[in-house]
């Protein structure tokens, strides 16, 4: 009877969670559309700045009239590089969290130069104090719907750390939006702007018969303003990224739970009844026993 017992609350207790976990879905699943939305909206934006950018640096590297900008110069000697670390606030949502810290936690052992950090989200500022790195900046609660004035402040310090000496290369790590079941954990360089990217996507666009730009007062002009607005264009997409990837996983996590719940529920309710099934027949055994032991006494 206590096996009964222990049995028949473990399926109250597994019910419970069941039902905690699909609204946890549910929530999932209304801002996952919303953040994909966001996400995906952001990158013909983020298309467009890298075109333009790309016909600035060839026309600066025709012209040559003006020495790179210093976001666009690679430094002959590397001594300090800067991760930007994007993470979500909260977990529960698979092994989103999981895959990117061990992705970056290699990128600390592989690499030959100090790192140092900045921190998006919670769960970046717990894995970097329990590693022991050191963080320039942290910014948690950023919600799940941040503006661009949000991100300034993280682009500022990037900058900031980059055009004073202080680092020499700056990377940035989150969890590229692919589609709602796959999230791809990537760490791509920011700073200095690759030059290289700039030129294939111009290739690209010269083949499909690019559009000739007029600039004003001039092209070094135009690229000095773009550069920072390019970097904090691009810090601004990754998050919306991350944040659609976040709740993508989160809603696929809690599915997953609440599928394996019901699944352990109907385990259970298998041996709730084996067990009972054990008990009634125990009893009919010992009355039958009882009744033909009274049998024979008479």
């Amino acid at each position: 009877m206590a096996n009964i017992r222990l049995i028949k609350r473990r399926i109250r207790s597994i019910q419970n969670t069941a039902k905690i976990t699909r609204a946890m879905e549910m929530v999932a699943a209304s801002k996952m559309r919303k953040a994909q939305e966001r996400g995906l909206a952001g990158r013909p934006y983020s298309d467009k700045m890298v075109e333009v950018v790309a016909d600035l640096t060839r026309a600066t590297m025709a012209t040559g009239s003006s020495a790179p900008h210093p976001l666009l110069e690679v430094r002959p000697e590397v001594k300090k590089i800067a991760v930007v670390f994007v993470s979500p606030d909260r977990g529960m949502c698979g092994g989103l969290i999981s895959n990117l810290s061990r992705k970056i936690g290699q990128f600390f052992i592989t690499s030959k130069k100090p790192v140092v950090s900045v921190a998006i989200g919670r769960k970046s500022v717990d894995f970097l104090r329990r590693t022991g790195r050191h963080m320039l900046a942290e910014f948690t609660n950023m919600g799940d719907r941040p503006s661009f004035l949000e991100t300034l402040p993280i682009s500022r310090v990037v900058l900031d750390e980059y055009t004073g000496g202080a680092v020499d290369e700056v990377y940035i790590a989150y969890n590229r939006f692919v589609s709602t079941v796959v999230q791809q954990p990537v760490i791509e360089k920011l700073l200095p702007v690759d030059t290289a990217q700039f030129q294939s996507t111009q290739e690209k666009d010269a083949g499909a018969g690019a559009v000739e730009h007029i600039y004003e007062p001039d092209v070094a002009s135009v690229l000095n303003e773009l550069l920072p607005r390019f970097v904090e264009m691009r810090v601004y997409q990754v998050i919306l990224e991350s944040i659609a990837s976040e709740q993508s996983a989160r809603m696929v996590a809690m599915r997953n739970a609440t599928s394996n719940a019901r699944d352990l529920v109907e385990d259970l309710t298998l041996q709730f009844n084996k067990a009972r099934q054990d008990v009634i027949t125990r009893e009919l055994l010992d009355i039958t026993a009882g009744k033909m032991a009274l049998e024979q006494e008479k």
